[in-house]
């Protein structure tokens, strides 16, 4: 989904109260497993790539320099991929890129560049939307830097995600945990900054990932001290700036569920949340399917022959990587199901 098509998604997610979940891929069989998990959940998908994951696309075996090239190829690679299946899963896909700090701004422009190729032979970007997160930079220049992508962006039917605030925790190589706790919180009038600056230059083109105490990483239930009710009073606080009818004028991204409860993810939801991001309880779920199939099947995967049924019996298909790879997109897949039931997202599209 691009351009118009992405936006009447949003809106769609906007006007019936779901949002959608947005997975950090890593490799072909995560993609499959988001696939398969929206395809069961007639729902739509975000699958999203971080720097760290396009560069792991790539290959290991490819240095990822400083003109990040490995990322960006790993990220192409992904879409392409992405592209070439999703037509047969039947439900909207859109494809994105993660956090991008100021100092992986050369990502960012490797990206655009991929896009305006892509948008010129075929009339719509390869990506649906990309991130920038200049949140570590003064609000001024993040709206600075952001206006001038956005511009270049919406030529092409581009969606921009920013972030203000900060979000706590850490994830791929991005370590905030030790932030002052003010500013894990957005400030209505910092969120209207950000309407005023993009709004302009491509109405309702953007989102924004905005503070409120979420945090990356993986915290037992209770220990993430979220306070949803930001996002409400930032959308009054627009609406009231601008004289405008939509009670919800913002597209809200909710970054670092991990240890949320289902109570208030959906408050968040109510607010203007129309994407969620997952990747930790992803990475824990993809492995979890191969720590339970290699307990199921341990005494087969001690050597290519030999086993409980005899000397002579060959093992290959317990060690077959399709095998155990495949219990790790089962469960993924069941993870992703239940993060469609917490974003009140399943059978959306029904």
């Amino acid at each position: 989904m691009t351009g118009d098509d992405y936006l009447d998604v949003l809106n769609h997610a906007r006007a019936n109260g779901y949002a959608i979940p947005a997975v950090n891929c890593t490799m072909s069989p995560i993609i499959n497993a988001c696939l398969e998990a929206a395809k069961k959940a007639n729902a739509p998908m975000i699958i999203q790539f971080s720097n760290g994951g396009g560069a792991y696309m790539a290959g290991k075996g490819l240095k990822n320099e400083a003109d990040q090239k490995a990322a960006v190829m790993g990220c192409v690679a992904g879409a392409l991929h992405v592209r070439a299946l999703a037509e047969f899963y039947g439900v909207p896909v859109i494809l994105h890129t993660d956090h991008c700090s100021k100092a992986l701004l050369p990502w960012f422009d490797g990206l655009l560049e991929a896009n305006e190729e892509y948008f010129a032979k075929h009339g719509e970007p390869l990506f649906s939307s990309h991130m920038l997160d200049l949140s570590e930079e003064s609000i001024e220049e993040n709206m600075e830097i952001s206006a001038k992508y956005l511009k270049r962006m919406a030529a092409i039917n581009c969606f921009l995600e920013v972030e203000i605030g900060i979000t706590g925790g850490e994830e791929d190589g991005v370590d905030n945990s030790d932030v002052a706790p003010e500013d894990l919180y957005s400030k209505p009038e910092e969120i209207y900054q950000v309407y005023e600056a993009l709004q302009p230059i491509a109405p309702d083109f953007y989102s924004i990932a905005a503070a409120f105490g979420n945090v990356h990483g993986v915290y037992s239930p209770g220990n993430v001290k979220l306070t949803p009710k930001i996002l409400a009073n930032a959308q009054k606080f627009v609406k009231e700036k601008t004289g405008g009818d939509s009670d919800k004028p913002v597209y809200f991204v909710f970054h670092g569920g991990s240890g949320s409860s289902r109570e208030e993810i959906r408050e968040a939801v109510g607010y203007g949340v129309i994407k969620m991001n997952i990747d930790t309880d992803t990475q824990w779920s993809f492995w979890d399917g191969v720590k339970n199939d290699e307990a199921k099947n341990n005494a087969y995967l001690q050597g290519q022959i030999g086993n409980p049924e005899g000397a002579e019996k060959p093992n290959k298909k317990y060690y077959d990587p399709r095998a155990w790879i495949r219990s790790a997109e089962q469960a993924t897949c069941d993870r992703l199901l239940a993060a469609y039931e917490d974003l009140n997202a399943t059978n959306a599209l029904r």
